[in-house]
């Protein structure tokens, strides 16, 4: 089965949405709302446009390419950023300050300085559990001895009076 066209409307506010507009502001942008409608007619017009599957694949299409140019910037960036560190690095003067803090830039870039270890351990819920268990016993037990070694201390001195 083809697969059902946009409206040049429909697919204006798909963009608008796509682009970050709240849904009843794309629907005023893309279809010509009267000053007086109101704003539960916006809302529940809009809702209904974007419960539209074709409409939602639209819009999901739409981010999917606007985050895919993001990431595809981002990783050009990064490139000629690295790039120019590394002829900076290759083609200053031995002393030069700027190929130190080239190397250096270049270092971090590629995390070479990291000094933090994150170590992760997953444990199931009963272990977990259990070693709050002995850890509760623990405490509860310090806490008991404390408290106990001046009444004790007391009680000794009671009987050696009588």
């Amino acid at each position: 089965m083809a697969e059902k066209k946009l409206t040049p409307k429909q697919l204006h506010f798909a963009r608008c949405i796509a682009s970050g507009m709240t849904q009843s502001d794309g629907y005023r942008e893309a279809y010509a709302v009267r000053p007086l409608t109101s704003q539960e007619s916006i809302h529940s017009s809009a809702s209904r446009l974007m419960s539209d599957p074709t409409v939602a694949s639209r819009v999901n299409h739409l981010i999917r390419l606007r985050e895919q140019a993001v990431v595809a910037s981002a990783v050009t960036d990064r490139e000629r950023v690295l790039s120019k560190l590394r002829g900076w690095m290759d083609n200053a003067e031995p002393t030069d300050s700027v190929k130190i803090r080239a190397a250096e830039l270049l270092g971090k870039s590629a995390n070479l300085f990291a000094t933090e270890v994150s170590v992760s351990e997953s444990k199931d819920s009963t272990s977990l559990a259990a070693e709050l268990e002995a850890l509760l016993l623990a405490a509860n037990e310090a806490t008991q001895s404390a408290t106990n070694e001046p009444t004790e201390s007391v009680t000794n001195d009671n009987e050696q009076l009588h």
